[in-house]
């Protein structure tokens, strides 16, 4: 297959012309392995594979992303027209470690994955950065050619699957993937359970509550040799089907994989638009990246509450709204630039945020006091500093897990997702 690397190149994108589904495309996945790898003020993107799996379980009309509120963004074109077939924003553990003080010591490497619907010609493939909602920088490009022999057409993997709660057609709902790490054959039905509890969790807080007939969710049953996860800090490693683990950046709470294909490779049994990987321990953590997974412990007394906050992560591509809990993470945010994240701003642009939704009396920045605790305005604290971001409302589950739910705006960009997953 031929690729050509491009290197940091900024430019504008044309605007996206509809886009007649089966024309272009064929009702499974194309899905593109690839390797991000730097330092703190570089990298670069190695291709691993590209393959075909069974299932498309994303939208066949909302084609092309409208919201982008990712760090990252790929664009699959037409190869001789170069018209715009398929766009998503999306954010990398690999763009999270570069804040790390680790990543000016060393380079390090980490597993990406995209995926889109089936092409029936030849397509370009480009991925660019994204680090603010008006700049698209070009790091790499790719022909790909549908019928290349050398396209792994393997079979998913040999692991149970089970509808839990099927509403309707894929292509026209939010289909979640929930995916087991740390189960034993013997955990099957507490698997199951434990996926119950957290959807009838999910489908209590607004505004899922109001959309659950635009959801479908099904289960697979990733067998570990292993119960429970990796904890470096007491020197605790299993054997488990993922290879989860506590301290990810040296964060006791940061629970997440590094083996990002297995991931996919077990997802791939179902149809889905989002992966939760449950984590069947009962230590407080988990991890949640925009349009790449979910994960969380199952059974710590405040699992429920990580979930839906990290699930905000992964599906909404919300962001963090504390500041005084300790992260591995510095100058995460450029403060002379406006955050891709629908719920955070530094004020640059705010009239492209929540402006809209905020009242003509409400003072900019807004006083953090109790005769503004239901408003919505700008609360300066966010994004794990104290000063210069700002956030929509006093409380919200994206600040704290002792919040009543999400704030208005985050509802809004929940909402909004859903809609376009679904519409």
């Amino acid at each position: 297959m031929k690729y050509i690397l491009c290197l940091f190149l900024t430019f504008t994108t044309p605007l996206h012309a509809g886009v007649d589904f089966s024309n272009w495309f064929v009702d499974r996945s194309m899905r593109v392995d690839y390797v991000l790898a730097g330092d703190k003020d570089s990298f670069d993107i190695s291709l691993s594979r590209v393959c075909e799996e069974p299932f498309w379980g994303g939208s066949e009309t909302n084609l092309a992303d409208t919201l982008d509120y990712g760090n990252f963004l790929f664009e699959v074109r037409d190869s001789v027209t170069d018209k715009l077939l398929y766009s998503r924003s999306f954010n990398t553990l690999f763009r999270e470690w570069q804040t790390t003080s680790e990543a000016g010591r060393l380079r390090k490497a980490f597993q990406e994955t995209l995926t889109f619907p089936y092409p029936q010609k030849t397509v370009k493939l480009k991925i660019f950065r994204h680090p603010t909602p008006d700049e698209k920088e070009l790091n790499y490009s790719i022909y790909i050619n549908p019928a290349d022999i050398l396209i792994e057409k393997r079979k998913p993997e040999a692991f149970e699957s089970e509808d839990i709660s099927v509403s309707g057609d894929s292509h026209r709902k939010v289909d979640l993937a929930f995916i087991a790490e740390g189960y034993t054959a013997a955990e099957k039905e507490k698997f199951l359970d434990d996926v119950r509890r957290f959807s009838r969790y999910l489908f209590s807080m607004s505004p899922y509550d109001k959309n659950r007939d635009k959801f479908n969710i099904r289960t697979v049953f990733s067998v570990s040799e292993d119960s429970g996860t990796d904890n470096p800090g007491i020197n605790e490693w299993k054997k488990t089907v993922l290879n989860s683990s506590f301290y990810t950046f040296y964060s006791e709470r940061y629970l997440t994989t590094m083996d990002y294909w297995k991931v996919r490779d077990i997802a791939a049994c179902v149809p889905y638009d989002q992966v939760i990987v449950l984590v069947n321990t009962d230590k407080y953590g988990g991890g949640g990246i925009f349009n790449h997974y979910s994960l969380f412990s199952a059974d710590n007394v405040l699992s429920e509450q990580v979930f839906i906050h990290e699930f905000g992560h992964a599906f909404a591509g919300l962001g963090d709204e504390y500041y005084t809990s300790s992260v591995a993470y510095s100058d995460f945010y450029d403060l002379d630039k406006e955050p891709v994240e629908p719920n955070l701003t530094t004020l640059v642009h705010f009239d492209k945020k929540w402006k809209s939704m905020v009242r003509s009396k409400t003072p900019i920045p807004t006083p953090a006091k109790k005769k503004y605790a239901h408003t919505v305005g700008a609360f300066e604290g966010g994004g794990y500093i104290a000063r210069g971001i700002y956030r929509p409302q006093l409380d919200c589950r994206m600040k704290s897990n002792t919040a009543d739910g999400f704030c208005k705006v985050c509802q809004k960009a929940i909402q909004d997702m859903i809609n376009f997953y679904s519409e």
